[in-house]
């Protein structure tokens, strides 16, 4: 078991930023915590997660148009901020990561299945990298409320990948928190049967 520390850091504690310190992300960082993410379980190994970590001005700028009023000033300000996008193709690469059986075939034949498949296994990687920055020392502030349509001609132009969601990536100013919302009680939503 972790100790009571990393639960604070990884769960208690750790909070949704929407104000940053002016303090750049090592790129080592994202390196590293993609290392750790990567690690996490998927369907078949699938790993349909493609990650593009917004850091330059001019990238910044790129990523402006598709940003809804109540995200542009924060992620303007963030440091990094990562395009959680899925790979609607992940299949082609499942004889490399899936090599015990034809996993691609189980893909190829529904467009249905395979969306899925992407979606739902790239929310998970790309939780797994949430819990990874925040191991790492840094903050998050994972949200919606941009134009996914505008992010993908602008970033995935070839149509293969499909933006999920958004995470600011940084150093967080705790003066720019909101106080923390109420959670469910495990006996509001779950049942042991």
């Amino acid at each position: 078991m972790i100790d009571a520390h990393a639960h604070d850091v990884l769960f208690k504690s750790a909070r949704t930023h929407n104000g940053w310190q002016d303090k750049p992300v090592p790129a080592d960082l994202l390196h590293r915590a993609y290392d750790l993410a990567r690690m996490g379980p998927t369907s078949a190994n699938c790993s349909p997660m493609r990650v593009v970590f917004v850091t330059s001005p001019e990238a910044k700028e790129r990523l402006k148009p598709a940003l809804s009023a109540g995200n542009l000033d924060k992620t303007m300000a963030a440091p990094t901020t990562a395009i959680l996008a899925n790979d609607s193709k992940f299949y082609d690469e499942l004889p490399r990561l899936f090599p015990h059986a034809d996993a691609r075939s189980w893909f190829t034949g529904s467009a249905e299945l395979a969306a899925v498949t992407a979606m739902r296994n790239g929310t998970l990687q790309a939780a797994y990298l949430i819990i990874a920055l925040r191991s790492l020392g840094l903050d998050c502030g994972p949200m919606s409320g941009f134009d996914n349509a505008k992010v993908d001609a602008e970033f995935f132009p070839d149509g293969r990948f499909k933006s999920n969601f958004l995470c600011n990536i940084g150093y967080g100013d705790p003066a720019k928190l909101f106080p923390r919302s109420p959670r469910f009680e495990f006996e509001d939503v779950c049942k042991i049967v």
